[in-house]
C-alpha cells in the first residue's frame, strides 16, 4: 500500500526541512485555491500531495531574497 505521504523521501532528503515544508504548504495553498482536482484524487491530502510533487521535482521552489519582495 502506497502511503498518501511521501515519508521515504522525506527520510532520505539532505536539504532544509524547514524551507520544503514551508514550500509544500505554499503550493498546498495554490492548488486550495485553484480545486485542483489532483487533491480530490487524493483523499483531500493537499499537503501530502503537494510534498509528493516537491520531491518528485513535478514543481520546483525557490527562495526570494527580501530586495525581490
Amino acid at each position: 500500500m502506497e502511503t498518501i505521504f511521501p515519508l521515504e523521501q522525506l527520510a532520505s532528503f539532505d536539504g532544509n526541512i524547514y524551507e520544503i515544508t514551508v514550500a509544500a504548504s505554499r503550493r498546498a495553498y495554490q492548488m486550495a485555491k485553484i480545486n485542483d482536482p489532483e487533491i480530490e484524487r487524493n483523499a483531500g491530502k493537499s499537503v501530502s500531495v503537494a510534498a509528493r510533487q516537491l520531491f518528485c521535482k513535478k514543481v520546483n521552489y525557490r527562495i526570494e531574497s527580501p530586495a525581490n519582495k
